[in-house]
């Protein structure tokens, strides 16, 4: 077989031992990689550690221009960059740790051909100056990683990744990549038909392994970290323990620690440079036992992992089975094991719940654009800052965007391009010197852009309404001409406050059913999610083989009946039950409470409080509403946490907060 290139298969494996290493292609890789070069896109499913970021970087060796690399974390990126520097491969990320001239080195490594691989986040898109950038340079294939993000059926649905196709389409990219570990059949489906992708050109390899072993042991809270500690004295090797939040987190690792285990915490909320460090430290085999929230194992190359613990329930059977497939990628026996109770469900639950916008709030969203359209003779704008619509409506960051992605599938608003509202320029020589380097028509536009600039001492602030008032002016020529300044380390342009456009349909913003439509799909979005947790419940108590009910899960029909090496095929059928009865405060306090809350926000808010409001306010939710005015600090706040979102509501409707 050949491809495009006229290049023959045995070229290929030639660049896998050169460039890599390797003897011999891992199932699945060859197919891909041969179908990529012979032109056709393709949907690649392999299980976790089995080698699926090959194949976008052995290809991109033998294609003539650019790959581009959509990722949706920043680890991912850095761990897969330092593999690809020490293989000798041009490869870079343009994102928000770059320094001074360092974003422009890469685009100019990009330019003259130095750099293969880019790789960038989905939101970077919405970056004028990437966007300009990337529509400047010849780009030969798309990778999406984790691709399952792009589908509403996926259990990591992120809504800028459905704008991916027509980013796609635009930069006019004729090969796509999309690669993820954990897709059942409806979200194969789905990915594959976003992007035209053939049923012929998806692979599959088995999502089975044979070398973890799978263990559910029913614990009460009280013995958890008695019985952790036990099982982890009897692991060899290293492992991670998986906690639901950041402060299990620090108390877990604190006890073992105490039981003389070399155990370390790592959450999200510990800085860039504590996180890389302890990432470090058990890439090097200095700690032992890294316990932490999902924010860790994303990209860890580690093949050595002997044990994965969940001390708390994972967030769906999607998460469990990549979290457990961090273990045993050199295919050495290793150990799974769930520390399993009822007890967190109301906490997995209630992610679900306070991310489901209210009524009022979309509706709030709706009047906010029909109060701010500016309308022209050619159509009618909106201009969009997310942080500040989100404290604004309630609603938190990512469910807005899925509310505007789902307002640009029901044809309402249609993202025209995003920019900076500001525009910062430091001199690093006088002004008179930099245009001296310029020809008489440079010199006079460059000229216009300083003087539309008011200096203070170091920066100054372009004011693009004075300087667009001459009709002759481009906003895309002025912003090239000051990243070219900067290319050539004449200013330092700084650009911050994001604010994105859309064009609107003001016939398709009259609907009358609008509001009501958009509650509705997250209404069902959280039933699915519900419901996705209580099969996560079901499925550790299942009383048939757990690898073989996993792998059906992943649409695997070539597993065994009955794997020997799970709880179930050893004769132990969990059962999950709550370790105590969780006790509600006293009615008198909980209206007293939500009393607190209501003269707490009395001149603060502008209509009255909602049933789900104080649901969430008993229930401990952050929404942006309470962050910015200081509502954790009342005594009721998170008051009956331990208590089920369902119970709560039906409580409090009880007690007469729906009137």
């Amino acid at each position: 077989m050949s491809n495009t290139n006229g290049e023959p298969s045995n070229i290929l494996n030639s660049s896998l031992n050169r460039v890599f290493g390797f003897d011999s292609f891992r199932s699945g890789q060859k197919q891909t990689i041969e179908q990529l070069l012979s032109g056709h896109s393709t949907l690649s499913i392999f299980p976790t550690g089995s080698g699926k970021s090959l194949c976008y970087q052995l290809t991109a060796l033998h294609l003539p221009h650019l790959t581009l690399v959509v990722s949706p974390l920043l680890a991912l990126m850095k761990d897969q960059l330092e593999f690809l520097a020490s293989k000798g491969i041009g490869a870079a990320s343009i994102d928000s740790t770059l320094k001074g001239n360092q974003a422009q080195e890469v685009m100019a490594g990009v330019r003259n051909g130095a750099i293969k691989i880019l790789m960038v986040s989905v939101e970077r898109f919405k970056n004028e100056r990437f966007r300009q950038f990337i529509q400047s340079v010849p780009v030969s294939m798309l990778v999406v990683d984790e691709a399952h993000c792009i589908s509403e059926w996926g259990h990591n649905f992120r809504p800028d990744y459905l704008k991916l196709p027509s980013y796609r389409q635009e930069l006019n990219i004729p090969l796509t990549l999309l690669l993820t570990a954990t897709a059942t059949q409806k979200v194969k489906l789905d990915m594959a038909e976003k992007f035209a992708i053939h049923e012929h050109h998806t692979v599959q390899t088995g999502f089975y392994r044979n070398n973890l072993d799978l263990t559910v042991l029913p614990v009460s809270s009280a013995d958890k970290n008695a019985v952790l500690t036990e099982q982890l004295l009897q692991q060899s090797g290293c492992g991670i323990v998986y906690v639901t939040l950041q402060h299990s987190a620090e108390q877990v690792a604190g006890y073992l620690q105490q039981a003389g285990i070399n155990a370390c915490a790592y959450h999200a909320g510990f800085d860039s440079d504590r996180r890389s460090q302890i990432q470090a430290d058990f890439m090097a085999e200095k700690i032992q036992v890294i316990v932490a929230t999902i924010a860790f194992g994303m990209g860890i190359d580690k093949s050595n992992i002997r044990f994965v613990f969940h001390y708390d329930l994972p967030k769906s059977i999607e998460n469990y089975s990549q979290e457990i497939g961090r273990a045993g990628r050199d295919g050495q026996s290793s150990s799974c094991i769930t520390l399993a109770n009822l007890d967190g469900l109301n906490t997995v639950e209630n992610f679900v719940y306070g991310d489901t916008p209210e009524l009022s709030a979309i509706e709030f969203v709706i009047e906010s654009i029909k109060s701010e359209i500016q309308v022209s003779q050619y159509d009618s704008k909106w201009e969009l800052q997310l942080l500040q619509l989100s404290n604004a409506s309630n609603i938190k960051q990512l469910p807005l965007k899925t509310l505007l992605v789902q307002l640009e599938l029901a044809g309402v608003i249609e993202s025209v391009y995003a920019y900076f509202a500001d525009f910062k320029i430091k001199l690093l020589q006088p002004i008179e010197q930099i245009l001296a380097a310029f020809n008489e028509q440079r010199k006079e536009f460059l000229s216009v852009i300083f003087k539309a600039t008011a200096f203070k001492k170091v920066w100054g602030s372009l004011n693009f309404d004075t300087l667009l008032q001459d009709k002759s002016i481009d906003r895309n020529r002025v912003i090239a001409a000051l990243e070219y300044l900067q290319e050539q380390q004449l200013i330092v342009l700084e650009t911050s406050r994001m604010t994105e456009v859309f064009k609107v349909d003001s016939v398709e913003l009259l609907n009358p059913n609008l509001a009501n439509d958009l509650f509705n799909y997250f209404i069902d979005k959280e039933e699915k999610e519900i419901a996705r947790i209580a099969g996560l419940v079901q499925f550790f108590q299942l009383d048939t083989c757990l690898s073989h009910n996993l792998s059906r899960y992943f649409d695997d029909d070539k597993v065994p009946a009955k794997c020997g090496h799970c709880t179930v095929c050893r004769g132990s059928v969990a059962k999950l039950e709550s370790s105590n009865k969780a006790l509600w405060p006293s009615d008198e306090n909980i209206l007293s409470n939500g009393q607190a809350l209501k003269a707490h926000l009395e001149n603060k808010i502008k209509t009255p409080l909602t049933l789900e409001s104080y649901c969430r306010f008993f229930a401990g939710m952050t929404v942006p509403l309470f962050g910015r005015n200081k509502v954790r600090q009342l005594s009721g706040f998170a008051s009956c946490e331990q208590q089920r979102y369902q119970a709560i509501r039906d409580k409090l409707t009880r007690l007469g907060f729906n009137q």
